[in-house]
């Protein structure tokens, strides 16, 4: 067969191209309209979204199975990870990331709005009134001011123990032998003032009150005769005695002498009464009438008792007031020389096998 005349391939009788040529494009033909077909038929059958959720349920259980988890708990705890977090926490350039973050505007803002936020205000606020944080400032000040008043009464305790033997050898008595717990002149002194600073600040306090209600009513404070400082005078003495006498009566205690450790007593009691209370302040003020001659006998007595003290039966004692109960402090001669033995408790006594009868 000879070629045609454009020098394609041979045509046949009837015009046509080779059968090699023809069944040749026929199969691609039947090819294509094949695949087509079964994807329409796939889809028109939901086929293929059956085989996306089996094969999504498929990878869903894998994940969800025990093998998978226990691989991941293994993992986990094992050294892999925290190694990599250890490099990781290494690397200069995780630092650096780290430097530039803090060093940045935003972390910046957001401390300012945090600290500007009303929740942080009323935790603040809430932080400073709770009773905790009052307390805490509270003690801090009262240790303050116990501490003070206890270095104070160590110093004016060796005074009282000094001032003791100076009056004993001028007035050419014995020296002292026998130890003592009884406070002293010096101690009681400073006592004295302290709580007379404070009713000044009552006195003044209560003159400054007056004198506005005189304004405000028009009367002239300064066109006052003597007479009115006398009872003015009068009143300061009432107003010293009045606070004495109930500090006395229900504590044995001023503030000026719970400032200095020291505490009256009365065979044993701390409170001892208004009765008692009265006398010692009638014996106080005689003793201060004769230019305070009632009170030498804290100075010059062994026993450290004043006019006042014997009218009213009782007795200064130093205390120890960080101890319980605040017990008084030990018997001394010297406090420069001797220190107070540790207290410990006593232990019970054995009982004795047989009774020993004493000479």
């Amino acid at each position: 067969m000879e070629p045609g005349a454009n020098g394609g391939p041979p045509e046949n009788q009837n015009g046509n191209r080779s059968d090699s040529e023809g069944s040749g494009s026929l199969a691609g033909r039947l090819v294509g309209v094949g695949t087509g077909g079964a994807r329409r038929v796939v889809g028109a059958t939901g086929i293929d979204q059956a085989m996306e959720t089996a094969i999504e349920e498929a990878i869903v259980r894998a994940v969800q199975s025990e093998a998978v988890e226990r691989s991941m708990t293994r993992i986990i705890n094992g050294p892999l990870i925290e190694n990599a977090v250890r490099d990781a926490m290494k690397s200069e350039a995780v630092e650096q990331a780290l430097n530039d973050l803090v060093d940045s505007e935003l972390v910046d803002r957001l401390w300012a709005r945090i600290l500007e936020s009303d929740e942080t205000q009323r935790l603040i606020q809430r932080i400073a009134e709770a009773p905790e944080v009052r307390a805490a400032i509270a003690s801090q000040g009262l240790g303050l001011v116990d501490d003070l008043g206890r270095g104070i009464a160590r110093v004016t305790r060796v005074i009282d123990f000094v001032l003791e033997r100076i009056a004993r050898r001028v007035l050419f008595r014995k020296k002292r032998t026998t130890p003592t717990d009884r406070v002293g002149v010096a101690t009681r002194l400073l006592a004295l003032i302290i709580d007379g600073i404070i009713v000044n600040i009552i006195m003044v306090t209560s003159t400054a009150l007056l004198g506005l209600v005189a304004n405000v009513i028009g009367v002239n404070l300064g066109d006052l005769s003597s007479a009115a400082y006398a009872v003015g005078g009068v009143f300061w003495l009432a107003l010293g005695s009045l606070y004495l006498f109930i500090f006395w009566s229900s504590s044995g205690q001023t503030p000026g002498m719970r400032f200095m450790d020291i505490r009256i007593e009365h065979h044993g009691q701390r409170a001892i009464g208004p009765r008692r209370a009265f006398r010692r302040l009638v014996g106080f003020w005689l003793s201060a009438i004769p230019f305070f001659l009632g009170f030498i006998g804290v100075l010059t007595r062994l026993e450290r008792r004043g006019f006042h003290d014997r009218l009213g039966d009782t007795v200064v004692y130093y205390i120890n007031p960080g101890a319980p109960n605040q017990p008084h402090l030990a018997a001394v001669i010297d406090p420069m020389k001797e220190e107070p033995p540790i207290q410990l408790e006593a232990e019970p006594a054995l009982a004795a096998e047989k009774p020993v009868d004493s000479p």
